[in-house]
């Protein structure tokens, strides 16, 4: 069974849950020990609960995080503006989930890198990131490709932040945070000076620099083209998976999405056994 030097977990919100699930099953019995590992959007809490072994703890802690959130939408009492609970909740998960020993853990692994895209304009980082949004859900429909570049051609640019250093620094729970800032459900943060918004909308598979050696990437959803790489293996969902990307309410279908995730990694170690 030939190694993997590379792993790269995309986006996907909640549906990331089946990455936590298939990486608890192959990690160990591959042994899946890449040089190089890349996430972005929700991929990067898997990339940082992966390295760190806190995969079971982040679904646990969000599992109970959506046991006390009864509704997406809570017009009586809005975080800081907004009528949404997410940036609120994903926060508070992060921070508990990738506390000192996760981010000590994270900061001796190997290289980590998590992609963070920027709107166009700085001074309207919200309304210029919502545009980009609907430009990539356009993309993502119209085209079927984890990577892409109609958000590109609105101004959104992208890089790749390193995740050993953000650990070193005691920041690596606002990077993986920040990763995942879905304009205009999160409110654009900054990182280094610049605002931020999900990185999902540059690349949804976006590959680590340098990119060299078999590379495992794992998708949230099954999309009707993908390039063919030498090296390369995507592995997505059989089916979709029952948790919803930004449903926060339903602890159930994180906790299914991850058996689902469970049952793909042993599938894929059974195919691997045979090829």
């Amino acid at each position: 069974m030939a190694a993997f030097e590379q792993l790269v977990l995309s986006g996907g919100g909640c549906r990331c849950f089946w990455q936590g699930g298939f990486l608890h099953v192959v990690k160990d019995a591959l042994p899946l020990r890449p040089a190089r590992v890349t996430g972005v959007s929700g991929g990067a809490l898997t990339l940082a609960g992966f390295l760190a072994g806190r995969g079971e703890r982040v679904l646990a802690e969000m599992k109970q995080a959506f046991r006390a959130t009864g509704s997406n939408i809570d017009w009586h009492r809005p975080d800081a503006g907004r009528v949404t609970p997410h940036q609120r909740i994903y926060d508070e998960v992060v921070a508990r989930s990738l506390d000192g020993g996760a981010q000590n853990r994270v900061a001796a692994g190997p290289q980590a890198q998590i992609l963070l895209g920027h709107p166009p304009s700085g001074r309207w980082a919200r309304l210029s990131g919502s545009l980009a949004a609907l430009a990539y859900e356009a993309e993502l429909h119209l085209i079927g490709s984890p990577h892409f570049n109609w958000a590109e051609r609105l101004g959104v640019s992208s890089s790749l932040a390193d995740a050993r250093a953000a650990a070193r620094d005691g920041r690596l729970a606002d990077l993986v945070r920040f990763a995942a800032a879905i304009p205009p459900v999160f409110e654009p943060p900054l990182w280094k000076g610049r605002a931020v918004i999900d990185g999902g909308m540059a690349d949804q598979a976006p590959m680590p620099e340098p990119d060299n050696g078999r590379t495992l990437v794992l998708l949230t959803r099954r999309y009707k083209r993908l390039p063919e790489v030498a090296g390369r293996r995507y592995v997505w969902p059989a089916e979709e998976v029952p948790a919803d990307k930004i449903d926060f309410t339903d602890p159930e279908k994180i906790q299914a999405t991850w058996d689902a995730g469970l049952a793909a990694g042993e599938a894929f170690l059974r195919k691997s056994a045979a090829e």
